[in-house]
C-alpha cells in the first residue's frame, strides 16, 4: 500500500482514519475495562496459590539443593543461605504485586489490541470480531497464564535445581568466595547503588522531555504522511495507540532507568572483587555515569559523548574490552537509517518463535506415534513422563532431542548454514532467526553441534547409535537394558558420541524448562497416548500391509524388538524389511 502525496491528500487521509480509529478505541476501552476485573481475580489468585502453595517446599529443598551440590565451597554456602532466605522471603511479595499488575495489564489491553487486530486480520464479519475478538480469549488466556507459571515453579524449578545438586565441579574445582575482598566489594555496592539511583535517575528525567516531544514529531509526522508504521495497514491501529500512550512509554523508560541504575551499580562490587581493587571499584562507579549518558544519546539520537569522565576500570585491557566500550559508540544505523520503502521491498521469511516450538512438538507428536507403532513408547512411559519420574524422560526429554538430532544431521548432510526444517525448506540461520533471547542461548550452540556433526563425518551405524543414544540416555535403566547396537570401536570416537548425545540432552532440558513449553508438550503428547490407548485396546489387527510414515523403515532398523533383545553379532548382515506403504509425510 502506497502512502498518499501530496499535503491536501495527507491531511484528508488522516481527517477519514480518526474517527475510525478513536471508534474502535473506545469500543477496545470499553472491551478492557469489563474483562480487567476477571482477569484480576483469575491470574493473581492462582498465581498466588501457586507461590504460597509451593513456598515452603521451595525454601527446604534449595537449601537442601545447596548444601548438596559439590559445585560450591563451603565458604560460599554459607555466604548463599542468608541471600537465598531474603530473597524467598520477599518472592511471595514480589510474585503476588507482580501477577495483579501484570493480570491487570493483560486484562484491559488484551482485549484493546484485539480490537484493532480484528480490523487488519481479513476476516469476513469484521463487525462482529471487533465485538468478539478479545473476549473469551482473554479469558482463557489467563487461565493460561496461571498454567504456564504452575509449571514454571514446579517442574522447571526442581529441574534447575536437580541439576545443581547432582552435577559435579567443572574442571575439578568447585566454586569458591575469598572473604577478604568481601567487604570492600559489599561497600563498593552500596555506594554505587546510591550514586547511579540518584544521578541517573536525574539524567533520565532531563532528557525525558526531549525524549517525549521527539517521539510525538515523529509519531505526527508518520500519521500524516502514512509513512513508517503507518505504512501498511494493519499497523495503523497500533501506530495510532502509540501516539496516544507514548507518554506512558517515556515514563516506563524513565522508570527502566531507575531500576537499571540499581544493578548497574551493584556491578561495583564484582568489578571490586574481580580486580582485587576498591580504587578500580570507585572508578567504575564514576565511568557507570558516562556509559548511560553515552548510551542514551545513541538511543535518543543526540549529540555523542557525555559530560562525565570516563576512568579506566579494569587493570589488563583485552580486546574484548575495548571492542565492548567501542560498542557504546553511535553505530551506523542510527547515523543513516534505512528507509522507510526498502524494509518492506525485499521479501525475507519472518520465522517466529512459537512456530518453530510448535513444529518441533509437532515433530516430537510424529515421531512419538511411529515409535508407538514399533512398540518402543510404553503406556508405562507416558505414565512416568506425565507423573515427572526419572524413567519418563525418554519422552519428555529423549524424544525432542532426538528430533533435533534429526534435524541436525538432514542440515549436516544437506551442507547447509543453518538447520533446515519442514522437509528441507525452511530454514533457520542468524539472520532470519526469531529476535529472541530464546534462540540466542540456543541456536549458537546447536550450529556449532551440526558443524561438529558434518566435521565427524559420520557412518549409518553411527548416525543409529547416537540417535538410540540420544533418545534412551533420560533412561538410565532402558539403556542398561537395552542392546543399543554395536558402538564404535574406537574409544574416542565413542566419547565423542557420548559428549554429542549428552550436550543435545542439556540443550533439550533446558528448552524444557521455559514456559508454554510443557503446556504444549503435553498437549501434543495426548494423540500419542490416545493411539496407544486404541492400540492396546484392540484385539484383532488386520493383516496386510499398512500405511505408516516414510520414516517407519528406519525405526524398524533401530528399535526392532531383535535390535532390543536377540541382535546377532554379524549385525553386518540385516535382513530385509518387509515392503510397506509410504505416504508423505511433512518433516520439520
Amino acid at each position: 500500500m502506497q502512502p498518499p502525496r501530496g499535503f491536501l491528500a495527507s491531511l484528508l487521509n488522516f481527517i477519514c482514519f480518526l474517527p475510525y480509529f478513536i471508534g474502535l478505541l473506545i469500543l477496545g476501552f470499553i472491551k478492557g475495562i469489563i474483562l480487567c476485573p476477571l482477569v484480576c481475580l483469575i491470574v493473581p489468585v492462582g498465581n498466588s496459590a501457586v507461590i504460597l502453595g509451593l513456598w515452603l517446599v521451595h525454601l527446604f529443598y534449595t537449601y537442601y539443593c545447596i548444601w548438596s551440590t559439590k559445585q560450591l565451597g563451603p565458604v560460599l554456602k554459607l555466604v548463599l543461605c542468608p541471600v537465598v532466605l531474603v530473597l524467598l522471603i520477599y518472592w511471595p511479595v514480589i510474585g503476588i504485586l507482580g501477577s495483579v499488575l501484570g493480570g491487570a495489564a493483560y486484562g484491559f489491553f488484551s482485549p484493546m489490541l484485539a480490537t484493532f487486530k480484528a480490523v487488519g486480520g481479513g476476516k469476513t464479519d469484521q463487525f462482529f470480531h471487533c465485538i468478539y475478538d478479545g473476549t473469551c480469549d482473554t479469558v482463557k488466556g489467563s487461565f493460561t497464564v496461571v498454567r504456564d507459571f504452575r509449571d514454571v515453579c514446579y517442574y522447571s524449578y526442581f529441574s534447575i535445581m536437580d541439576d545443581l545438586r547432582l552435577q559435579g565441579p567443572s574442571a575439578g574445582k568447585y566454586y569458591e568466595i575469598r572473604l577478604l575482598y568481601l567487604p570492600g566489594a559489599l561497600i563498593a555496592g552500596v555506594l554505587g547503588v546510591m550514586v547511579d539511583l540518584c544521578i541517573i535517575s536525574i539524567i533520565a528525567i532531563c532528557k525525558s522531555p526531549y525524549m517525549l516531544f521527539k517521539g510525538w514529531h515523529r509519531l505526527f509526522h508518520d500519521c500524516i504522511g502514512r509513512e513508517g508504521p503507518f505504512l501498511e495497514t494493519i499497523c495503523v491501529p497500533f501506530a495510532g495507540l502509540a501516539i496516544l500512550l507514548w507518554p506512558l512509554a517515556v515514563a516506563g523508560a524513565v522508570l527502566g532507568s531507575m531500576v537499571s541504575s540499581i544493578f548497574l551499580g551493584a556491578y561495583a562490587a564484582v568489578v571490586v572483587y574481580q580486580e582485587s581493587s576498591f580504587w578500580l571499584g570507585l572508578c567504575y562507579i564514576a565511568a557507570s555515569l558516562s556509559i548511560y549518558d553515552e548510551y542514551s544519546n545513541d538511543i535518543l539520537d543526540m549529540p555523542e559523548g557525555s559530560c562525565f569522565p570516563r576512568p579506566q576500570y579494569r587493570q589488563k585491557t583485552s580486546s574484548v574490552i575495548s571492542s565492548r566500550a567501542a560498542s557504546f559508540s553511535r553505530p551506523q544505523s542510527f547515523k543513516n537509517p534505512p528507509s522507510h520503502s526498502s524494509s518492506f521491498s525485499a521479501h525475507m521469511v519472518e520465522l517466529k518463535s512459537l512456530e518453530l516450538v510448535d513444529a518441533l512438538l509437532k515433530e516430537c507428536q510424529r515421531q512419538g506415534e511411529i515409535m508407538v507403532s514399533e512398540g518402543i513408547i510404553t503406556l508405562k512411559d507416558i505414565e512416568d513422563a506425565k507423573s515427572n519420574k526419572d524413567s519418563g524422560k525418554m519422552i519428555s526429554i529423549g524424544l525432542p532431542a532426538y528430533c533435533i538430532l534429526q534435524a541436525l544431521l538432514r542440515s549436516a548432510k544437506a551442507n547447509s548454514a543453518g538447520i533446515l526444517l519442514k522437509d528441507n525448506v525452511t530454514e533457520i540461520t542468524s539472520t532470519n532467526r526469531p529476535k529472541d533471547a530464546f534462540f540466542d542461548w540456543f541456536l549458537n550452540p546447536l550450529l556449532i553441534i551440526k558443524e561438529q556433526i558434518k566435521a565427524e563425518k559420520l557412518s549409518e551405524a553411527e548416525e543409529l547409535y547416537l540417535g538410540k543414544l540420544v533418545l534412551l540416555s533420560g533412561d538410565p535403566e532402558k539403556l542398561k537394558n537395552s542392546d543399543i547396537g554395536a558402538p564404535p570401536e574406537s574409544e574416542l570416537r565413542r566419547a565423542e558420541l557420548d559428549a554429542l548425545a549428552r550436550r543435545l540432552q542439556g540443550i533439550t532440558r533446558s528448552i524444557s524448562r521455559y514456559p508454554t513449553f510443557r503446556r504444549r508438550f503435553d498437549s501434543s503428547m495426548k494423540t500419542i497416548f490416545e493411539e496407544l490407548a486404541s492400540k492396546n485396546g484392540e484385539s484383532n489387527i488386520p493383516a496386510g500391509p499398512q500405511t505408516v510414515p516414510r520414516s517407519r523403515s528406519m525405526f524398524a532398523r533401530m528399535f526392532s524388538q531383535k535390535s532390543f533383545n536377540t541382535r546377532t553379532s554379524n549385525h553386518g548382515s540385516d535382513q530385509e524389511a518387509q515392503p510397506v506403504v509410504e505416504r508423505d509425510v511433512e518433516i520439520i
